[in-house]
């Protein structure tokens, strides 16, 4: 009996042991793993001093959580320069998992060409990617990027790899490197002695460093793992300009997977603005990707809010039919002109105003499904106080308003055989609704004139209006 408590004993004892070498042995494992994912990073920039810094900031926060969950083995990284506000570094840090890299902004010794666009002006921060060289490989992103596959692979390409999606200059908004000091710094001799650059901004840069890509061979993946060395193509499959897509309404890109869009043209014109669907029809699937990851809660507010006062607006105009008839005016023909004129440009110019004004106060981030109805509401409330300001007919005054929901709904059709289809009804609509615009602008005139011409709506300095009732009874 003593024997068999014992054995009991020992067999106990060697179970924990077993447990307790398990565990170390996962521990290792795990911090072998973490540091693997330690060898290479995904890196993007920041700087502000443009009109449209937290729109990047946004930007930038969606494109880190998407990659987030495409479960990349790597790092992300944020090359921000040292005037970000803290609140987004905290944001970055905490809410996204990024490490935040602090840096100074590098000098732009082109600013003073004749073809340079402000807003590139602090672009050579992505220069500091070179400097990052607790790496092995870094792929530096731009913002516009969506990514839709997981793109690990990118980090056995060699010393300097990129695409070309123009047939002879490769594209800086996707590219991978391995991090040097010695060419880091030779990047920034470089721009002190003003090294030729057609651009003044990263992409010229860096394109006039690496002038000889064109000539180097395609990037593919070596199935064993290894990483290459030298300089590689990438395929376009790795940066799938969006301006492809419009063509044909999808891709047909057959070199390399398909695996990230890019946006590069018109900076008004980028997937994060609520009004770029349905006019460009990618601008979406951003769109869906910030509300799997990122969400809207921090517009949710202002929307609220603004939704509020345009139902207040309506529900003020439908009760008070506010007019101008208080305003008076000495008889002559000169004062009885002038009058009219400056009446019908303040009506007209508040007509303009409500189709502009919603469209400039609304978060320029929301979600098209929101950002377009609470337009169309702000234009239908501030345009209902035109209508009764100046008595002015409904329906010529609100034909804009028609016009816009169908062109959205033309525009967002999804069965189009292709691009150049799309094009086509777009512009059959716009030239079927001319004539409806140019006739409720006609209309609006005539309306506004007569309105005008009534004595009651402009009465004599000096003079009541005989009530309506003493007419009935004399």
């Amino acid at each position: 009996m003593l024997f068999d408590l014992n054995f009991g004993g020992m067999a106990c004892r060697n179970r924990h042991k077993v447990v307790l070498l398990v565990t170390v042995l996962l521990c290792l494992l795990s911090s072998a793993v973490v540091e693997a994912k330690r060898r290479n990073a995904y890196a993007t920039m920041m700087y502000v001093g443009t009109p449209r810094d937290y729109e990047f900031y946004i930007a930038i926060r969606v494109l880190l959580k998407s990659l987030a969950t495409l479960n990349v083995h790597a790092d992300l990284l944020v090359i921000a320069s040292a005037d970000v506000p803290s609140r987004w570094i905290r944001a970055l840090e905490k809410e996204d998992g990024a490490k935040v890299v602090k840096v100074e902004n590098l000098e732009n010794p082109y600013k003073g060409q004749d073809n340079f666009d402000k807003r590139f002006e602090l672009s050579l921060n992505k220069l500091y990617a070179w400097s990052l060289v607790d790496y092995e490989r870094v792929v530096m992103l731009d913002a516009d990027n969506l990514f839709l596959l997981n793109t690990d692979e990118l980090f056995q390409c060699g010393q300097f790899c990129a695409v070309f999606i123009n047939p002879c200059v490769f594209h800086t908004g996707l590219f991978v490197l391995q991090p040097s000091m010695a060419v880091f710094n030779d990047m920034v001799r470089e721009l002190q002695n003003g090294r030729e650059n057609p651009d003044g901004a990263d992409q010229g840069f860096i394109s006039s460093y690496f002038p000889k890509l064109l000539d180097k061979p395609m990037f593919y993946p070596p199935p064993n793992g290894t990483k290459l060395d030298g300089q590689y193509r990438l395929p376009l499959g790795y940066q799938m300009d969006a301006s492809y897509y419009y063509l044909k309404l999808r891709w047909s890109i057959t070199c390399g997977p398909n695996s990230v869009i890019t946006f590069p043209g018109a900076p008004w014109l980028k997937p994060w603005y609520w009004w770029s669907w349905p006019v460009l029809p990618l601008g979406i699937q951003w769109h869906e990707k910030r509300l799997q990851t990122l969400g809207y809660g921090a517009e949710m507010a202002v929307v609220l809010i603004q939704s509020a006062i345009y139902l207040g607006i309506i529900a003020m105009t439908r009760f008070a039919r506010p007019s101008l008839s208080k305003l008076c005016y000495r008889r002559s023909d000169k004062s009885i002109s002038l009058a009219q004129n400056i009446l019908k440009l303040v009506a007209l110019w508040s007509i303009l105003a409500a189709y502009l004004t919603p469209f400039f106060i609304i978060p320029h981030t929301v979600h098209p499904l929101l950002g377009w109805p609470l337009y169309l509401l702000g234009v239908f409330a501030l345009c209902s106080v035109a209508i009764n300001a100046f008595l002015l007919p409904m329906l010529p005054v609100l034909m804009p308003w028609l016009g816009i929901i169908g062109t959205l709904i033309v525009m967002a059709f999804p069965w189009y055989a292709d691009g150049v289809v799309r094009a086509l009804c777009v512009f059959g609509y716009a030239f079927c609704a001319a004539p409806f615009l140019w006739a409720s602008m006609t209309r609006i005139l005539a309306g506004l004139q007569q309105t005008l011409d009534r004595e009651a709506f402009l009465p004599r300095l000096g003079e009541s209006s005989t009530p309506s009732w003493f007419n009935k009874l004399y």
